[in-house]
């Protein structure tokens, strides 16, 4: 018997035969073509470009109608198909290298890849297998070759691999399948949102699980705590279909709050909201019954086609589409976030000692006026069809936020004159994520319609941690009691202005810190669609009063390793299945 330790993407215990499916990719072939044959090379591309899309189009017409968030993954990919800056680039290099197609589109896919999964920004590095997708169905088509499909497994099971790509996934008989383990991969990934869509427990990032175990061994795969087990003893086994049972009881009874209120047991009534990357998380968000999306990254359009930054309408488009899913309830929109580690579009070269400290996010979209603009103009022409709060990132001071929304104001008097409808009451807010914000929250909350902690990036610069960095990472702690002392002071100001305060940071969507969170007084939490219900859970069991008393112990103490103790102590003497 072995374990292996991994990432849990989607929660649930599968118990049953592997299926390795080891794709060895074919060798790419590489030789030399004349300039009179460099029009043929970008000829074969196109057609296989086509090729490709006509392929993703077949597997949308199988999908069912309401599976949007499916159909969302797809037109990315036919996106990533026709980007005219990727396309443009294999035509140049492969007129000024003299090389043949296939090797050349390999290279640069390659390169990019490397790029991505070099960031530090886990969205970026888990679209690396998006790209991966989209090439290799082309070069199967320059080299015209067929893959094994997934759709004929004729028997359940574990499916095992190295890496399933989105496609793959879509085209999965779900009948079949009964869990997924993978070397790749991490929680944000579309294979990782795809499996919870699909209800497989799925771990990832296990690094040699497609070595490990071979077809047909008895494996576990721990969706919960982000294993697997290879060859259980019958102990195991009977721990294992012990711990399936109580989840999917815990599970039964988890759906049966989703319609109740997120109320404390002394009846203060908290906001449960939902972070998205994409318009097609929406549905999630509606099926859980939050009250709204309190992160909207809206980077996804720029990641999947960074002409997007110069096309209002497409952003419009997107943002709207949510808006109008969502109906009454409030969307929190984040302006663009790029820059430093994110390597997008025309910034992927910049070159910058600190990356995670020059310029990015807000001081990006200041400097760069025209796209900043554009995204304004879109953002406010989507708010006459829904409930839309608009929110700034990485703010270090008022000088910033007051920039910015002069732009605003800007833009408004642009779409008065031009006489188009816009929420001219829209709140305006900004996140707390760098330690000058927090310490002059008070100085902000007075210009600010609400104040939104992120948590991940403030705990970063705080302990100044870089959370990509595993030498450091044990001291990247959401319990420190510097981070704690400073949400604390940001909740007071905002309150003492009249105005709300939220967590849309890892942290608001872990349940250990659900109490804590309620102690120091935040009026809205936002996270994966996925944690409401066990949040929701916590807070219908817990008082204010109760939250409050927990925090004060908690401030009274010296060390994060100490607070850390105290508080899993407090939580399983309270909650006994934690």
């Amino acid at each position: 018997m072995k374990t292996i330790k991994g990432i849990s993407a989607s929660p649930g215990i599968a118990i049953g035969k592997a299926l390795v499916y080891n794709e060895s990719p074919t060798a790419i072939p590489r030789f030399h073509v004349s300039e009179d044959e460099v029009q043929n090379e970008v000829d074969r591309l196109k057609i296989a470009v086509t090729k490709a899309a006509e392929d993703i189009q077949l597997i949308k017409e199988s999908l069912d109608k309401d599976a949007s968030e499916q159909h969302a993954i797809l037109e990315a990919h036919s996106l990533m198909l026709y980007d005219p800056c990727f396309n443009e680039q294999a035509h140049e290099k492969v007129k000024s290298e003299l090389k043949n197609v296939e090797w050349i589109l390999h290279e640069t896919v390659n390169t990019l890849v490397e790029q991505l999964e070099a960031t530090q920004d886990s969205y970026l590095r888990e679209r690396s297998s998006d790209i991966l997708d989209s090439s290799r169905r082309i070069i199967d088509h320059l080299l015209s070759r067929k893959r094994i499909s997934l759709e004929q497994v004729d028997e359940e099971v574990i499916l095992v691999a190295h890496n399933i790509l989105t496609t793959e996934m879509l085209q999965l008989d779900r009948r079949k399948i009964l869990g997924i383990a993978m070397d790749m991969g991490g929680k944000t990934s579309h294979t990782a949102i795809l499996a919870r869509s699909f209800g497989f427990p799925c771990t990832v990032g296990l690094k040699t699980v497609a070595e490990e175990i071979h077809r047909d061994d008895i494996i576990i795969v721990d969706g919960i705590d982000g294993a697997v087990i290879i060859d259980p003893d019958e102990l195991t086994l009977e721990q294992y279909r012990k711990k399936r049972a109580h989840y999917e009881k815990k599970e039964s009874l988890l759906f049966n709050i989703t319609d109740l209120p997120a109320e404390t047991t002394d009846g203060k009534l908290i906001s449960l909201k939902a972070n998205i990357e994409f318009p097609a998380e929406t549905d999630q968000v509606v099926n859980m019954n939050a009250e709204g999306v309190g992160l909207f990254r809206s980077e996804f359009l720029f990641l999947e086609q960074w002409d997007a930054a110069d096309d209002e309408v497409a952003q419009f488009e997107a943002y709207k589409e949510v808006l109008e899913t969502m109906g009454s309830k409030p969307v929190t929109i984040r302006t663009l976030d790029v820059g430093g580690d994110k390597l997008i579009g025309e910034i992927e070269n910049l070159d910058e000692a600190n990356p995670l400290l020059g310029w990015r996010a807000i001081r990006y979209c200041l400097e760069r006026k025209d796209i900043f603009k554009v995204q304004l103009r879109a953002l406010l022409r989507a708010s006459h069809y829904g409930n839309l709060k608009i929110m700034f990132p990485m703010i270090s001071g008022i000088e910033e936020f007051e920039e910015a929304l002069a732009m605003v104001e800007e833009v408004k008097g642009e779409l008065e004159k031009e006489g188009v409808p816009f929420d001219k009451s829209l709140p305006v807010g900004l996140m707390i994520e760098i330690p000058s914000a927090a310490m002059t929250s008070d100085i902000l909350a007075e210009k600010a319609d609400f104040l939104s902690i992120g948590t991940n990036d403030l705990i970063q610069y705080s302990v100044a941690i870089d959370r990509g960095n595993e030498k450091v990472a044990p001291l990247y702690q959401p319990l420190h009691l510097g981070l704690i002392r400073m949400i604390h002071m940001v909740v007071k100001n905002g309150h003492s202005h009249g105005i709300p305060v939220s967590i849309c940071g890892e942290m608001g969507g872990d349940p250990m810190y659900t109490a804590i969170l309620l102690g120091l007084g935040l009026d809205e939490i936002s996270m994966s669609a996925y944690s409401l219900p066990e949040t929701k859970k916590i807070i219908r069991s817990v008082s204010i009063a109760e939250s409050e008393e927990l925090l004060g112990t908690i401030l009274e103490m010296k060390s994060y390793k100490e607070i850390n103790d105290f508080t899993r102590l407090w939580m399983e003497k309270r909650f006994n299945d934690k």
